[in-house]
Parts: C-alpha cells; sequence; structure tokens
C-alpha cells in the first residue's frame, strides 16, 4: 500500500479523491462519487471531514507522479 497524498495529476478540486483513489488502487471517479453521494446523506459531515483532510494530507511530491510516465 502506497503512502497518501494529495494528487497533482488526478484532481478536480483538491487532489484527495485522486490521491485516495491511487492509495487504494481503485477509479478516482468512484471515489468521487462516493464522496459526493456519502457528503449529502451526512448532512455536511462528509463535506467537513474532507476539507480538514485536503489541509492535512500533503501534496503529492514531484518524483511521484514522474515516475509513471517513463514508460512508453
Amino acid at each position: 500500500m502506497t503512502k497518501l497524498f494529495r494528487s497533482e495529476r488526478d484532481k478536480k478540486l483538491t487532489g484527495l479523491c485522486g490521491g485516495l483513489a491511487r492509495t487504494l488502487n481503485i477509479d478516482a471517479t468512484l471515489v468521487r462519487l462516493l464522496v459526493a453521494v456519502t457528503a449529502v446523506f451526512s448532512f455536511g459531515t462528509v463535506a467537513l471531514i474532507y476539507i480538514v483532510a485536503s489541509l492535512i494530507v500533503p501534496k503529492e511530491p514531484i518524483t511521484s507522479f514522474t515516475d509513471d510516465y517513463h514508460s512508453f
């Protein structure tokens, strides 16, 4: 399992869902959909957790996302 980072290349807002998807090895769209649905049904609790996590989780290091582009 890889370390959790906010993704720099797969992001819509802060990169948190993209980084979480990469860590869990699942599709980022699925994570975003799950977060959006649970945010609605949790009356904003998940949205608050998302904001706090976006402030706490570090950004992906530059070397981390350039390694995947070396294969042609």
